[in-house]
């Protein structure tokens, strides 16, 4: 299996002419009977050797972390952050190995905020939270992993949250609306990341693919709660605003062929109306009858995705429709 990174050095190094690459993906799109972009292609398993370094890096992290924290509690998180590094030079910066590059950077992050929160007492996550932002910009810069921009924003926002609360305690009764605004920068920063790369071949769409799975939680959670989901009760009127809504998180989708945003809200529709068939005596059924409706209109979108986004992006502005990817 060959990633479009992969391609791309092959170009560089001249074993491959662009003209090649481009009749390859041609070829293969035509296999499919659906255009690569539409495949939202990004770099996870490679083969089952990526799931065996991965264990034996987490063995090999677990025990580093526990002999480093056995002198001092904040040195295992240094230990397990210096040793994810040095294994990412190997398995990242030589192998370019996708899951083990994830798991090490997550490794590296993780220490760090452990280090920073064990090693600060007052307002120490505020301080941990700062140097991890840092400490993945430095990664981005070395290693070039295309999640590490998704986990410094992640950081980020958690360090501008912490520090508001830590100064505006009142802050903490605005969780919601922090959420929605956090949610609203990180989808405008994804767009902007795929905008960039609108064919998906680069880097930089996989790098818009996590900033879109990090978005979508902050964005869809807070709108869902405003409609009351989780109160207990579930009137119809409820459960046509959850449809209403989900038909445009999916008209959204739609439009920037990205499915992160309906992912996310998914369980809120299938707690919604199995909640509302248990109202009405449907009880053992409830939430078998609502996941195979979703479940079947789900399909069945995934199948005709590419004619749908005809449909809808015949109705936006042609100056938005060449920022986003295109049909063909």
């Amino acid at each position: 299996m060959y990633s479009e990174e992969d391609l791309a050095s092959a170009i560089k190094a001249g074993v491959l002419t662009d003209e090649n690459v481009i009749a390859f993906r041609s070829h293969v799109a035509q296999l499919r009977s659906t255009p690569a972009v539409d495949e939202e292609h990004f770099r996870l398993v490679t083969g089952f050797n990526d799931i065996f370094v991965v264990i034996a890096c987490a063995l090999l992290l677990a025990s580093v972390a526990w002999i480093g924290a056995s002198v001092t509690p904040w040195f295992g998180g240094v230990t397990t952050s210096i040793t994810a590094w040095l294994l990412a030079e190997f398995f990242t910066r030589k192998r370019r190995m996708a899951l083990p590059s994830i798991f090490l950077l997550l490794a590296f992050i993780g220490g760090i905020l452990m280090a920073g929160n064990v090693a600060m007492a007052k307002g120490s996550f505020v301080v941990a939270s700062l140097i991890a932002v840092i400490a993945a910009w430095g990664h981005w810069r070395r290693f070039h992993v295309p999640i590490t921009i998704a986990v410094g924003v992640a950081t980020g926002a958690a360090f501008i949250v912490s520090l508001l609360i830590a100064v505006v305690p009142e802050m903490k009764n605005w969780t919601a609306s922090i959420s929605l605004i956090a949610g609203i920068t990180i989808f405008f920063l994804a767009m902007r990341w795929d905008s960039e790369d609108t064919a998906r071949q680069t880097r930089k769409s996989d790098v818009a693919f996590w900033l879109h799975l990090l978005a979508a939680p902050l964005l869809v959670h807070p709108v869902f709660a405003l409609l009351g989901v989780w109160g207990g009760h579930i009137s119809v009127a409820q459960a046509i605003a959850v449809v209403v809504l989900y038909v445009v998180i999916a008209l959204v989708s739609l439009s920037i062929d990205r499915r992160a945003l309906m992912v996310s809200a998914l369980s809120y529709v299938l707690y919604t109306f199995s909640a509302l068939f248990k109202q009405y005596g449907v009880v053992s059924l409830g939430f078998a009858i609502t996941a195979l409706a979703i479940g079947s209109a789900l399909l069945l979108l995934s199948a005709f995705w590419h004619p749908s986004r005809m449909f809808v992006l015949q109705f936006l502005p042609f100056g938005l429709q060449k920022r986003l990817a295109p049909l063909s």
